[in-house]
């Protein structure tokens, strides 16, 4: 998700429309998010 976030970043940087930068920067913080907290726990219970 990050790698994508920055070829549309790039991408809106070279071409022009800022949608794509918008887009670009969003899917970078999202993506960073996502990899930084876990999702549903990260202990896990052995029974």
């Amino acid at each position: 998700m990050v790698v994508l976030g920055l070829i549309l970043l790039i991408l809106g940087l070279i071409t022009g429309p800022s949608i794509l930068v918008t887009i670009g920067l969003i899917l970078i913080v999202v993506g960073l998010i996502l990899n930084f907290v876990p999702i549903g726990g990260s202990s896990r219970r052995v029974w």
